[in-house]
């Protein structure tokens, strides 16, 4: 697809490469203000994004008709992006051991700083451009389910860069969302899963939905959890407020069956639902930047499942 309408040809590396010849040479580059905000007035309300330094660049907040749709809480529980990558080692893929995360790591907490780096971001009306060199999500030393982390430092050498958009076409209630992960040179990797996007969102949307594009209807999903094949909706128990995914680029090759992923955490009072893409390669997953496209539909449930389904239908070519 091509993304020229987001000017994606700005080089994120060269960023990199430039701060990072500037830190060895002992200058230090005064780091780009992550508090931003972009809005677009939709109907009698408006979708206001916003984001912090707490968190690299990553959203922190989504509000449309007075409603948080995001819980913000560690630098995990945001609208964020995130990888994970087999090392080359043989034996059990786990997801957080090798996990270069966009709004910091698991020891960053609740706390006010992020163990990522904001590169870059641009806001102006409603487009967001940010560019973000990834902590991992476990340090050194630490288990995920008593699994230690692949990784030998924090701060990783992959970059995630998005665009954001509200507002796609005639669709007002639209987030526009594209992410390009690069996975740099001298790593050896033959699988990598890109959480392309998540959105941890208030317990208050308790209800899950999967949309079937071919007959238009929505059923309840239970709770998993996990991926499935269908389109992901999460609702507040009225239908007033709900949040959806869909992505074009859907599914990875070999891995028809998964892709929309829901997830209930009753304990953290937190429900969550992602958009996952997957690359094997037993030669070596190739370093560079891999893109994605990824829709997010704000509204009541019944705006959310309109809109999803016209866009499934502007991408298959009805």
């Amino acid at each position: 697809m091509s993304l020229n309408h987001f000017n994606t040809r700005f080089c994120c590396c060269c960023i990199f490469i430039l701060n990072s010849f500037f830190s060895s040479i002992g200058i230090s580059q005064a780091a780009p203000d992550g508090n931003a905000a972009i809005r677009r007035k939709t109907g009698d309300s408006e979708i206001v994004i916003t984001t912090t330094n707490r968190l690299a660049g990553a959203i922190h907040s989504l509000t449309w008709n007075g409603k948080e749709f995001i819980d913000s809480f560690d630098h995990g529980r945001q609208l964020q992006s995130a990888a994970s990558f087999d090392c080359g080692r043989t034996g059990e893929f786990w997801a957080e051991r090798f996990n270069p995360t966009e709004a910091g790591s698991r020891s960053d907490s609740a706390g006010p700083t992020s163990s990522s780096r904001l590169l870059l971001l641009q806001a102006r009306g409603n487009e967001l451009k940010t560019t973000t060199q990834m902590a991992f999500w476990l340090a050194p030393g630490q288990k995920s389910s008593g699994r230690p982390a692949l990784n030998q430092k924090i701060l990783s050498n992959h970059l995630l860069s998005k665009q954001v958009r509200i507002g796609y076409q005639d669709l007002d209630q639209v987030l526009d969302y594209r992410v390009t992960f690069t996975i740099p040179e001298g790593e050896h990797h033959t699988y990598a899963q890109f959480e392309a996007l998540t959105g941890y969102m208030p317990a208050e949307f308790e209800s899950f939905w999967k949309l079937n594009p071919e007959t238009g209807k929505l059923q309840p999903l239970d709770d998993g959890p996990g991926e499935q094949k269908d389109l992901v909706i999460l609702s507040t128990q009225d239908q007033q407020y709900a949040m959806g995914v869909f992505s074009p680029d859907q599914p990875s090759p070999g891995f028809e069956h998964a892709g929309y992923g829901r997830f209930r955490f009753t304990p953290q009072k937190v429900v969550k639902w992602n958009c996952v893409f997957r690359v094997r390669n037993p030669q070596g997953v190739p370093p560079g930047k891999y893109v994605f496209q990824v829709f997010v539909a704000v509204g009541t449930l019944a705006d959310v499942k309109q809109a999803i389904l016209t866009l499934e239908k502007k991408f298959s070519g009805q």
